[in-house]
């Protein structure tokens, strides 16, 4: 089955319901870089189209690892997503640059790194002690960029919902990356969510294991939030799990297919760091799901009640 393609909201762009975080590819790059490359290759092939990158991943690293798997194809066949508000500096370290000059400074160095003419999505990243300087100063640079057409759609990325909704409401944003607010084990955003529906902002998840305890279930040392998963996690997580065992459904492949569900929701990006990672995310959208695990979870209060629960055939 391939990879469902949606509309991304009301900029004329489409991507894949699933696309490739390439956070991962900033640490393989060193060690592993022919791996590095062949994960975008095998991703695009599986019908990826929306690739997410930034300059604070390995401090320029997945981007150049992309810039190399992305050599010599169609540029057609990708969206690609990168962010502002973080620069390499020449010692390779990470500079803070909320504001006009670090946006197209950060810019030209990404499309340097990557090898390309334009970016489609450009996010602010994680603006969450930079209101104003994403507001007044960030933006609107960003807009007068996608009016010449240099950048196809402004978003920004965050780890909160709270600031994306002032965003919504406040300037004329194009799409959102939500990281870890929206999955099966919390489901705060819904509002949110509902928000951006109304608006028609594409939203992006990431996130959707919540750093990793959703892949592996509640196993020692589980990651959730980048850290080690406290207990009320761990015992939320293991409910389930078990749920899930009971009908025969892995908890990743779940806590994806329930993401996916919102209707506000377009796109999750998912890290890979081997081909044969994101091949089994595709591989798991065509996979029946039974209702009676959803409505297991509603019953057992692990699911909001007004949280869209997957539907129709393979759920």
């Amino acid at each position: 089955m391939p990879i469902p393609i949606r509309a991304f909201g009301r900029t004329g762009l489409h991507v894949s319901a699933i696309g490739l975080g390439t956070a991962p590819l900033g640490g393989m790059a060193g060690r592993a870089p022919d791996r590095a490359v062949a994960t975008v290759r095998s991703a695009l092939a599986a019908g990826a189209r929306l690739i997410d990158t930034a300059p604070l991943y390995g401090a320029g690293q997945a981007e150049r690892s992309l810039g190399s798997a992305l050599r010599g194809l169609d540029r057609g066949r990708y969206v690609l997503s990168s962010k502002v508000g973080r620069l390499v500096g020449p010692d390779g370290g990470i500079l803070s640059a909320y504001t006009r000059d670090g946006v197209l400074r950060s810019i030209e160095a990404s499309l340097g790194r990557l090898g390309i003419d334009r970016l489609d999505i450009v996010h602010i990243h994680d603006p969450d002690a930079h209101y104003r300087e994403a507001v007044e100063d960030m933006f609107p640079v960003l807009a007068d960029l996608r009016a010449q057409g240099v950048v196809g759609a402004v978003g920004a990325g965050m780890n909160q919902w709270q600031m994306l909704g002032e965003f919504a409401r406040h300037a004329d944003f194009d799409c959102f990356l939500l990281a870890g607010r929206y999955t099966l084990l919390e489901q705060t955003s819904l509002d949110f969510l509902e928000l951006c529906g109304s608006k028609g902002i594409a939203v992006i998840l990431g996130g959707v294991f919540n750093s990793g305890i959703l892949a592996t279930g509640p196993v020692p040392h589980a990651r959730y939030q980048y850290a080690e998963a406290p207990a009320s996690i761990l015992e939320r997580a293991a409910r389930l799990e078990t749920a899930c065992r009971r009908h025969g459904v892995p908890l990743r492949r779940a806590a994806l297919r329930f993401a996916l569900a919102h209707p506000a929701v377009t796109c999750a990006v998912l890290g890979a760091e081997s081909p044969e990672e994101f091949e089994e995310h595709a591989a798991g959208l065509a996979d029946p799901i039974p209702a009676d695990l959803w409505d297991e979870l509603r019953r057992q209060g692990l699911i909001a009640p007004e949280a869209p629960l997957p539907v129709g055939a393979g759920g």
